[in-house]
């Protein structure tokens, strides 16, 4: 393998979240900053969900940070009568669960037989140097020792829940995130662009604006919209024109009704509600149900004890019929800042039928 070559020229692309997968790459939840004690527990609860539910149709992929912790967990999945077939641990040390958006980024190419797969290691810096404490994620890639799998490393900021893509080039991402100056001052929107191009496969990147109020990691877009077949996008609408989310989320919708798909064609928009307002001792939390994972045969929802539950699971169970779609209580989840799309990260399948 050229090592003057990107991985674009060597043929390979960043998958859609709905082709197969080989496994799922999660981290066990213990920051008592981002999870105080009297929350953790909930959120170890909702990880037992998640697990309970990839497990049946993929590997999971399950970080603890040394052998005591990893005791700890299987007495847990245990006691919820959760069998460990396809849950595989690894120790290695994280700081915090979002492994999304400091884990490899996974892509492929065609291979005689299947797939072969690759990993890309962007730089992670706590999203704008917000939280100096979660800084040694950033050495999490290096660490993932997937079985001969190159490693690419890209010279510049990126999270993982700052982009979504139809596994055909097609990507989106957001303004408010990647040209902001706490990731790559130096960067305009046609040089990152080129980035995406050279290292993920994409041919046509979508920007929208902003992204949702209480998210620190400055508009995601795995909280405003989200892939979910070819050529349709399920955005996050806000109903409340009094809510603080309205206008930014409206901009985007208005945004994706202009915008094209790599073939030039126009793209389907579905809308999904918004939850009210989750707010904790006086801040508001960035709970949204786009923030969903695509598993091989289930699609795990975040839900919030909330009116909008049901409807958000409505929607996404037309979208996704062959799927069985989990909604998972993200209350205490979302504390921490995120939900169940920012803790997971897909490995792709290499063969033709997983």
């Amino acid at each position: 393998m050229s090592k003057n070559k990107v991985p674009s020229q060597l043929g390979y692309i960043m998958p859609a979240e709905w082709e197969p997968h080989e496994a799922t790459w999660i981290s066990w939840p213990k920051n008592q900053d981002s999870f105080p004690e009297e929350i953790l527990p909930d959120v170890e609860r909702t990880y037992i969900e998640m697990i309970s539910a990839l497990r049946k149709s993929e590997k999971v992929n399950l970080l603890v940070d040394d052998e005591e912790s990893e005791k700890r967990v299987q007495k847990l999945l245990e006691s919820n009568n959760i069998e460990k077939g396809n849950i595989i641990f690894h120790k290695i040390e994280t700081a915090d669960v979002w492994f999304r958006d400091y884990g490899p980024i996974f892509i492929v190419r065609k291979s005689p037989t299947g797939k072969e797969m690759a990993c890309t290691h962007w730089i992670f810096n706590a999203w704008g140097n917000k939280y100096d404490d979660l800084k040694q994620d950033a050495g999490i890639p290096d660490k993932i020792l997937v079985k001969n799998t190159s490693i690419f490393k890209v010279p510049i900021v990126l999270e993982g829940g700052s982009i979504d893509t139809n596994g055909l080039g097609t990507f989106l991402t957001t303004e408010q995130c990647l040209l902001n100056k706490n990731r790559n001052p130096n960067l305009n929107k046609i040089e990152i662009e080129k980035y995406l191009k050279d290292y993920l496969g994409a041919t046509n990147t979508i920007w929208l604006k902003s992204g949702i109020d209480g998210d620190d990691t400055d508009g995601h877009v795995d909280d405003i919209a989200r892939f979910v077949n070819n050529n349709t996008v399920l955005c996050a609408l806000e109903k409340d024109k009094n809510d603080s989310n309205y206008k930014a989320l409206k901009e985007n919708f208005d945004l994706l009704n202009d915008a094209k798909d790599q073939g030039g064609n126009k793209l389907n928009i579905a809308t999904l509600p918004m939850p009210k307002a989750v707010v904790y001792e006086g801040i508001r939390l960035p709970a949204s149900y786009s923030n969903f994972y695509i598993a091989n045969r289930a699609v795990l929802v975040p839900i919030f004890n909330d009116p909008n539950d049901n409807e958000a699971l409505g929607i996404i169970r037309k979208l996704f019929p062959e799927r069985e779609v989990i909604g998972i209580n993200c209350r205490s989840l979302v504390y921490g800042f995120g939900a169940i799309h920012c803790a997971t990260q897909q490995q792709p399948s290499t063969t033709q039928h997983p």
